[in-house]
């Protein structure tokens, strides 16, 4: 007779040493991805790079199963997501609220609410895990790379082969990305290629600005060529219509002398963005209707298993269908509430809306509730659909904190004494972050029970898991944020340099929203804009979906093309572009799958390096310790140049390096 599953052999999975290596890199990758998020806008998936580091040293145990190491990718999966908090909380310090980032403060942000998002994932995994067809392309590549990299496995010296190949490519893809960095820190290499210039005859104006940053380029490498193309056809909407036709009109104005840099980024900055948020906007609320009916689905599936569970018939379930309790879950998410009310009352406090603390307190809890099941269902549709890397999380904001601001505007400023603008801008930024980081885990966690599914993993354990992977990442952001903040600063914050300070489009762009909602001054027509080009490219991506084969037009990554910085877009669409070639060519290799993933591994490695590298300068350019520049600005124009070229042939090399590499592999 077959015992069931839940009552076989106990087996390595949720260890000590386990824990210990996913916290490490938890640590290491949520520091890079808080400094490139801040940079560029964009953050990354660290679960296959962190699958792959584990297998690599937990093979030398004996014991060692492909649930612990996948119990490692889960914990340090963490830092990709609970990063996005940065599209947030640096709006406090770009509006002057804060001068810094208090440090319980932050953190409880992060690990409350990221706390909050694993308890979310739980009745939404039947809906968008168990009883779905959604792809899960990131969560089933780290489950194969888990699979052939794993003791235990099948063909097990070529898994141990392809591991090893694996490791290489994260180090070397960091170490050749992290060096780069460092050159272009001296100024010996340029930091960009950028040309702005006038178009037509009226005053209008244009430019390209393509950032020399390998880790830009890995990016475009794992989001693929559609969403790339979808990125460059917004960059081509804000930067060869908006911008030429906004600043035509400036033009025409007060800034005629203006030049044509600092116009540009004028236009783009007021205007062009906030095309870009209507563009956004649209796209998430088509994304969260087409979901009322498997979240409902999901909800009730999870109540049935605690029925059973309840009978005391979970031995009847198998073991990948043993989630934290229901009852368990409602008393986390009470025990969270509960500090997160406190958080509430403090910070109303200081914003001088003491006087209405109840009102804000109730209604911003029920608002984190209700908005952060809602987000979270969008956001994990979105994962399972094109994965965790391209999720919209940060386009969905804009929707988060219009809701919150005008609430603020109907619910609380009639009450007020003119003055208290700044303040319920901040509160309502506060309450903004919390559903960011909820959403942001319950995301992720998704992803990576889907990957725990395919490897006949326990999901309790990777829930478990997850939460101390929040708490991980909440301990180190708010430090990293300090350092690059005292560094840097923000682009907008208030006596903060522009030319050094980082863009935190997404936090800038966020935190302007709220200010223009709550002292009443947005151009709403702006918004219509990008909500009327959101809607013809709904249309146009849903013929594509239904008419092609893997053809589709992201509404969400268009509007991020728009909103986004040339300097943070094109590098990823050449990024894009050079991925599918080497898949194309991987194609026609002996083993096209091994080849890809570790095209996968090269593009994470060279994300980790630059951004590992990047908190590092950070720190030296924040505690002064010693001067970087090696060059003055007389080099620039040189700098370009050598620069340039030490990209491409870095990149060149590299890549031609990783295919040698899969033919040697595979031929083993």
């Amino acid at each position: 007779m077959t015992r069931p599953d839940s009552l076989a052999t106990p087996r390595t999975e949720l260890t000590l040493r386990g824990l210990i290596l996913g916290v490490i890199i938890t640590v290491a990758f949520t520091a890079a991805n808080v400094f490139f998020g801040l940079k560029a806008g964009l953050t990354f998936a660290t679960s296959i790079p962190a699958a792959v580091i584990s297998m690599a040293l937990l093979r030398n145990f004996k014991n060692s199963t492909v649930q612990e190491n996948n119990i490692v990718q889960t914990v340090a999966s963490a830092a990709g997501t609970l990063s996005s908090v940065i599209f947030v909380l640096p709006g406090l310090i770009i509006i002057g609220w804060w001068t810094g980032f208090p440090y319980w403060v932050s953190f409880a942000i992060c690990a409350l609410g990221g706390i909050l998002g694993v308890m979310y994932s739980i009745p939404l995994r039947r809906a968008l895990v168990t009883n779905s067809e959604l792809p899960y392309p990131e969560g089933v590549a780290c489950a194969e790379v888990l699979k052939v990299g794993s003791p235990g496995a099948e063909g097990t010296a070529h898994g141990a082969e392809e591991s090893r190949a694996g490791l290489l490519a994260v180090i070397w893809g960091a170490l050749v990305a992290g060096t780069f960095a460092v050159i272009v820190a001296t100024r010996v290499f340029a930091s960009d290629v950028a040309s702005y210039f006038r178009v037509g005859d009226r005053g209008g104006v244009t430019g390209f600005d393509f950032a020399l940053s390998m880790a830009l380029f890995a990016v475009g490498h794992l989001v693929g060529l559609w969403v790339g193309i979808a990125m460059l056809l917004g960059a081509v909407i804000g930067w060869g219509w908006g911008v030429p036709h906004f600043s035509e009109l400036a033009a025409a104005g007060a800034q005629a002398g203006t030049a044509a840099a600092d116009l540009a980024q004028a236009t783009w900055s007021q205007q062009v963005r906030f095309v870009g948020a209507g563009t956004i906007g649209v796209a998430a609320i088509w994304t969260l209707g087409k979901l009322v009916k498997p979240v409902i689905t999901g909800l009730t599936s999870a109540m049935a298993a605690a029925k059973v569970r309840a009978a005391g018939n979970i031995a009847s379930l198998p073991r990948t269908e043993h989630d934290i309790p229901i009852g368990v879950v409602g008393m986390v998410m009470v025990a969270c509430f509960i500090p997160l009310a406190f958080l509430l009352v403090q910070f109303s406090t200081e914003t001088g809306l003491g006087a209405h603390t109840t009102s804000l307190v109730i209604g911003g809890l029920i608002y984190i509730v209700v908005m952060s099941f809602l987000v979270s269902t969008v956001c994990g549709y979105m994962a399972g659909l094109i994965g965790s890397s391209n999720s919209p999380l940060s386009g969905i904001g804009i929707l988060v904190v219009i809701g919150a601001a005008l609430l603020l505007v109907f619910g609380i400023k009639p009450l007020l004494e003119p003055g208290h603008e700044k303040g319920l801008v901040a509160f309502a930024l506060l309450v903004t972050a919390v559903v960011f980081t909820v959403a942001a885990i319950a995301n992720n966690n998704l992803q990576d029970l889907k990957t725990g599914q395919l490897v006949d993993a326990t999901p309790s354990k990777q829930q478990w898991a997850l939460v101390i992977g929040v708490i991980a990442g909440a301990a180190i952001i708010p430090v990293i944020l300090d350092i690059v903040n005292k560094a840097y600063g923000f682009a907008g914050a208030p006596g903060v340099d522009p030319k050094l300070a980082l863009a935190a489009p997404q936090a800038g762009l966020i935190s302007a929203l709220a200010q223009g909602v709550i002292e009443k001054n947005i151009d709403w027509s702006l918004i219509q804009i990008g909500a009327g080009i959101g809607v013809v490219l709904i249309v146009i991506d849903e013929v594509l979906r239904r008419k092609t084969k893997g053809a589709h037009l992201s509404p969400l990554a268009v509007g991020l093309g728009i909103y986004l910085p040339t300097s943070a877009t094109l590098m990823v669409v050449v990024g894009a572009i050079v991925g599918w070639l080497y898949d194309k060519r991987a194609e026609r290799t002996a083993n096209p799958e091994s080849s890809k993933q570790l095209g996968v591994l090269l593009a994470s490695g060279m994300i980790v390096g630059e951004g590992l590298v990047g908190v590092i300068i950070a720190g030296v350019v924040a505690f002064n310790l010693f001067p970087l520049a090696l060059v003055g600005d007389d080099f620039a124009e040189p700098a370009k140049w050598i620069g340039g070229i030490a990209f491409v042939a870095a990149v060149f090399i590299l890549y031609r390096w990783i295919e040698g590499m899969a033919r040697r592999t595979a031929a083993n």
